[in-house]
């Protein structure tokens, strides 16, 4: 393993690990990552963080990630949507993939509604975030990612590092989620998609709109599917006043149960960390929901993402990768 410490860094500090060879992931602003000089890293765009000061917003700071290559130089790759459902069956024997999808995209659509079915997914490790944009920069400027070698950013595709291990280590995905289901209705819906207009509550057709507003519910609170046990959150994105339409970060699936989430102590700490994680991202929701800017967040920090990558597309969720020993 790379002795190089990961954090946020300056320009001048994630240039030299380039150019010293390393294989690193990098999140940042995008002027800033078109300053770096070509190499071993992927990257992508985004000016949230959670430092070892606490959460800030950066035009001027990098997160930056050494991958480890003590098993063989980890391999470097973009898919598009004809592609991106071999990215487990790509990936090394013994090690992980690590992803970066722009955000609003057709492949982070699809990668989101397609990914429980992809070959070799939940048996090959794959983590990852979706990169994304200042907020009050959203539909206006676009999220991009970066494979470092050719410098090549893109707006289209995802990149990724298949990171091989040595024999006697493994990758674990861990998540962290302060959310769970409340004791409302049980919702489903008649199709998959990133967006819903009716659903049945308690087998009752309805809008979900119409829900929402009759039980009065914090939007800051997502709805929550129980996948045996484990808490997946579906983020409320905001609902169209003149349709009724109600837009998620994620989608909803047409053979899911859903609850909205029990209540949450938004202004509590934030929970969770694991210190020994190789590497972590955690989403932009819960750094604007949960005020964490200026906040010391669960360690090792990393980019606040548009979405965050365990196996599958999660919001308002903390996703951590460590390395184990066998």
């Amino acid at each position: 393993m790379s002795a190089v410490e990961s954090g946020l860094m300056g320009l001048d500090e994630a240039a030299a690990l380039i150019r010293a060879g390393h294989f690193l992931m990098i999140a940042g602003d995008e002027a800033l990552l078109r300053r770096l000089p070509a190499g071993n890293w992927i990257g992508g765009t985004i000016p949230y963080f959670m430092g070892s000061e606490g959460g800030q917003v950066s035009l001027e700071r990098l997160f930056v990630t050494c991958m480890p290559a003590d098993a063989g130089a980890p391999e470097i790759r973009c898919y598009d949507i004809t592609s991106i459902d071999h990215v487990c069956a790509d990936g090394p024997a013994n090690g992980f993939s690590l992803i970066i999808i722009p955000a609003f995209t057709a492949i982070h659509s699809l990668y989101a509604r397609k990914a429980p079915g992809f070959e070799d997914m939940f048996i090959k490790p794959v983590v990852g975030w979706v990169a994304g944009c200042h907020v009050d920069d959203i539909g206006r400027v676009a999220p991009l990612v970066v494979s470092g070698p050719g410098l090549d950013f893109d707006a289209e595709r995802a990149v990724v590092m298949h990171v091989p291990l040595p024999d006697d280590r493994f990758a674990c995905v861990h998540i962290a989620n302060a959310m769970g289901q409340g004791d409302g209705g049980e919702l489903r819906f008649p199709e998959t998609g990133f967006s819903a207009g009716r659903c049945t509550v308690d087998g009752v057709e309805t809008t979900l709109a119409a829900y929402l507003k009759a039980c009065q519910a914090d939007l800051r609170l997502p709805l929550v599917a129980d996948y045996g046990g484990a808490s997946v959150n579906v983020s409320i994105k905001g609902i169209d006043p003149a349709t009724g339409r109600v837009d998620f970060y994620a989608p909803v699936f047409d053979d899911v149960v859903y609850r909205l989430a029990a209540p949450v102590d938004f202004a509590a700490d934030p929970a969770g960390g694991r210190d020994t994680a190789l590497w972590s991202c955690n989403c932009i929701l819960n750094y604007l929901y949960c005020g964490l800017e200026g906040r010391r967040g669960a360690p090792p920090g990393g980019p606040m993402t548009f979405g965050e990558i365990a196996y599958l597309l999660l919001n308002q969720t903390q996703v951590f990768l460590e390395i184990e020993a066998l």
